[in-house]
């Protein structure tokens, strides 16, 4: 997937904190483009959910029927009258829901999910040259990775059901902050607001009373800092910002990475 605030250029900072660890179970509550999850090999299964129904069905169909969408995404063009046509229907067909999904997602602006106040997806046309559109080859082990995990759609809140001791929660919310002008984050703000992320600071709480790890990535700002401010480590990661319209800021942009595991020596 392509997925604006991806964490595949955090992996190597990831794979450096869990090191060689074992955990139980995996959890992953804003799953978008699953990186983390598909970069990770210490579990034997997996808990992921996602806010975003059609991208969890897209995971679904992915997992049961990896070859027919596939197929099915080959069938259209990348070109703007197909792009918009597809992006106007309707299927009903499992398959056929992926397929739109996976393809939209590849050959959209900048990757962007956005749906309008009828829940109708908006994003325009990207003009991309070469839509990297997966395989067959790379839907099969993606597949063969969501075997063993249950997937769910719904608040995050709802994965501390399934976590227990010796697992590890990756937090990876939209970034909100109290106070901030950066067009992106405030069109998040309405899809987790400042008051989402004081939940997410409790369900961290409730993680820790488990004896479970977690890794949570979020905006550098100094509310963010303040309300995650738990005793735990406290890691500033750099990355180049491509998100947003014309108007955005570009460039490279500092996040935090907070996490209860201990630092290898």
């Amino acid at each position: 997937m392509r997925w604006a605030g991806g964490k595949r250029w955090l992996l190597p900072t990831i794979k450096m904190l869990v090191g060689t660890r074992q955990f139980s179970a995996y959890h992953e509550p804003f799953l978008g483009g699953a990186s983390v999850f598909l970069g990770l090999r210490q579990f034997r299964k997996a808990y992921l959910r996602d806010s975003n129904a059609e991208l969890i069905a897209t995971y679904r169909a992915i997992r049961d029927h990896y070859a027919e969408v596939a197929a099915r995404v080959l069938l259209y063009g990348n070109d703007s009258e197909t792009y918009y046509a597809v992006r106007a229907s309707v299927p009903e067909d499992k398959v056929e829901q992926a397929a739109r999904f996976l393809y939209l997602n590849h050959t959209s602006f900048n990757g962007i999910y956005r749906v309008n106040l009828e829940g109708v997806y908006n994003v325009p046309f990207g003009n991309r040259p070469s839509p990297q559109i997966p395989t067959a080859e790379h839907l099969r082990d993606v597949a063969k990775r969501l075997i063993r995990a249950r997937l769910e759609t719904g608040d995050f809140a709802k994965c501390l059901k399934h976590v227990n001791k010796g697992d590890l929660v990756f937090l990876d919310p939209p970034y909100t902050v109290a106070h901030n002008h950066n067009g992106f984050i405030k069109y998040n703000q309405r899809l987790f607001s400042f008051d989402d992320q004081k939940r997410l600071s409790a369900l961290i709480g409730e993680i820790k009373e488990r004896d479970a790890h977690y890794i949570l990535a979020n905006a550098a700002h100094a509310s963010i800092a303040d309300l995650f401010d738990n005793g735990d480590i406290l890691i500033e990661t750099s990355r180049r910002n491509s998100i947003g319209g014309i108007n955005a800021a570009r460039g490279s942009a500092t996040e935090y990475l907070f996490t209860n595991l201990e630092l290898p020596r």
